[in-house]
C-alpha cells in the first residue's frame, strides 16, 4: 500500500479549478493529494470509437479504398458519395501555348459551386512547363454534394481520394 501526501499549492489548486470547473466549488478545506501507489491508466479511447488503429493510420491509402482521377482537356465528377474524404494529387501543364491554362477542383451542391483549388497560368515566351503537388486536404460531402475536377488541353489534374469517415464521422 502506498503512502498518501497532501499538497498545499495555490498554483496547482488554481489549475485544477481552471481545468475541472466542476471541482472548483467544493469549498475550503479540501486539499489536493498525491500517493506513492502506482495506478495504471488504460486508454480505451480508440477501441471505444470502434477502431484499434491510430488515427493517422486510418487515413492510409490502399488499393481497395482509393479512388483515382486524371483529367486533361475535360471535366467531370470525382466523388459524389457522402462522407469525409482525403484528397491529394498533382497538377502539371504548359504555359507557352498561346493562352492561359486552367485546372481546378470544385465542390458543388447541385445549385451552386465553390472552387477549392485552382491554377491558372498566363502565357510566357519560351517553352515552360509547371508542376506541383496538391497538399492533402480533407473534405466532407453531404447528400447531393459532389467534387468535380477540370483541366484544359494544356494542363493535367491527377490524384487520388480515400474515404476516412462516413458522413456521421465514424472512421472507416
Amino acid at each position: 500500500m502506498g503512502q498518501e501526501y497532501f499538497i498545499n499549492s495555490q498554483q496547482l489548486e488554481s489549475q485544477v479549478r481552471k481545468l475541472l470547473p466542476s471541482q472548483g466549488g467544493i469549498g475550503a478545506g479540501i486539499d489536493l493529494s498525491a500517493s506513492t501507489q502506482i495506478i495504471p491508466i488504460v486508454d480505451l479511447t480508440e477501441s471505444a470509437e470502434g477502431s484499434s488503429l491510430r488515427q493517422d493510420l486510418q487515413r492510409a491509402i490502399s488499393f481497395s479504398n482509393v479512388t483515382s482521377f486524371n483529367f486533361q482537356n475535360t471535366s467531370g465528377t470525382i466523388l459524389n458519395t457522402t462522407g469525409y474524404w482525403q484528397i491529394q494529387g498533382t497538377v502539371a501543364g504548359q504555359s507557352d501555348v498561346g493562352s492561359s491554362t486552367d485546372t481546378s477542383l470544385i465542390l458543388t451542391d447541385g445549385a451552386s459551386s465553390k472552387v477549392l483549388f485552382q491554377t491558372e497560368t498566363i502565357t510566357n515566351p519560351g517553352s515552360q512547363f509547371f508542376g506541383f503537388f496538391i497538399h492533402p486536404f480533407i473534405i466532407k460531402l453531404e447528400a447531393g454534394d459532389s467534387l468535380l475536377g477540370t483541366a484544359d488541353l494544356y494542363s493535367r489534374l491527377s490524384g487520388s481520394c480515400n474515404q476516412i469517415a462516413d458522413v456521421n464521422g465514424v472512421l472507416t
